[in-house]
């Protein structure tokens, strides 16, 4: 606190650790100004012109003063500039906060500044004394269970993903010979964002997306746009019950990393017994190096997020080998996908 009792978050440029320090310590209050603006619509009431506080806090029903306050901050923060004195334009960096741009992390922001997923890492400490997730003691329900009682909340999260998932499904395609199977089963497939390019670069290819009702919501519509209907099944069910029959590629993006092992492990037994003596098992993953690496910051990050959320975990290529083999999978290959993707390609066969 500064001597006026404000709080003061100035640090000398001589400071070094303790202006990282400093950074790092508000980081929550820059993720909510985004928030904020993707709540209020900022970017998608600019548009392609420019707007002063004035106008926008009309458009949005809020207090001028307060709205320049905000817009300030989010020029500060590269989102929007600021053209001339009190007129805020969309930066490329804030187009990603458009809804409607087809590079939107719109609803990824959303989610990840929802109370929802907050409230857990508010108590990572008690996570880390205890090892258990926090979520499930907050909302008396494992996240997944939660949305699934929340459809607003569910798509939310379901179009979340897509959003992040759009940069790997459009590498995958060549980046994995998928040429040599007949059909690929999606395991926790979502939406399709990740098997749509897939199939369409590979013709003769047919798809199975497997997932719950809710996470199949709006798959549909997405192999619609493709044109991919008649190509690909949707198939409603629970993979710690079972995996769908018929495919010999079963494929399973982030989905390893939301369970402990012992869940895991279930997974992996099921796609083990309908996988033919020939079929392959491809695990999309970040995979963590042995060494930590302040490169990939956000895969330690979201190693938390699984154990105050979800209950899961990042691995290393150890660990995924491990994981496979008491599931009766040999790991053949772990290739990283090209950068910027954080992701690599775990290849495993029946063991």
């Amino acid at each position: 606190m500064a001597s006026d009792g404000s709080t003061s978050y100035e640090v000398s440029a001589e400071a070094g650790t303790p202006r990282t320090v400093a950074q790092l310590a508000v980081g929550a209050m820059a993720a909510q100004v985004l928030g904020a603006a993707t709540r209020l619509e900022i970017v998608e009431k600019i548009g392609d012109a420019e707007r002063t506080a004035d106008e926008l806090s009309a458009a949005c029903a809020a207090q001028p003063q307060a709205m320049g306050r905000l817009l300030r901050a989010l020029a500060a923060l590269g989102v929007l500039a600021e053209r001339t004195p009190g007129r805020y334009a969309v930066t490329p960096a804030g187009e990603a906060l458009d809804s409607r741009h087809p590079d939107s992390l719109h609803a990824f922001v959303r989610l990840f500044t929802d109370p929802v997923v907050l409230r857990a890492w508010e108590l990572l400490d008690e996570s880390v004394r205890t090892g258990e997730t926090s979520f499930d003691g907050i909302f008396g329900a494992d996240f997944f269970a939660h949305l699934a009682e929340r459809p607003e909340l569910s798509e939310q999260f379901n179009s979340a993903m897509s959003q992040v998932t759009r940069g790997t499904a459009e590498a995958l395609p060549s980046a994995y010979d998928f040429g040599r199977f007949r059909t690929v089963a999606d395991i926790g497939g979502g939406d399709g964002t990740l098997l749509a390019p897939v199939l369409r670069a590979h013709p003769a290819l047919h798809g199975i997306i497997f997932d719950r009702a809710e996470g199949l919501a709006q798959a549909g519509a997405t192999l619609e746009r493709a044109g991919l209907e008649g190509r690909c099944s949707l198939v409603a069910g629970d993979f710690f019950t079972g995996a769908p029959e018929g495919a010999d590629l079963y494929m399973l993006k982030s989905v390893i990393h939301d369970w402990n092992d012992e869940r895991c492990t279930d997974i992996l037994r099921h796609c083990r017994r309908v996988i033919p003596d020939d079929g392959r098992l491809l695990i999309i993953e970040p995979v963590l190096p042995d060494a930590v690496d302040p490169a990939v910051a956000g895969i330690y990050l979201s190693d938390l997020n699984m154990l105050v959320n979800v209950g899961g975990r990042e691995r290393t290529r150890d660990e995924f080998t491990q994981l496979c083999r008491g599931a009766g999978f040999a790991v053949r290959s772990v290739t990283p996908l090209p950068a910027p993707s954080r992701f690599s390609l775990i290849e495993a066969e029946p063991a």
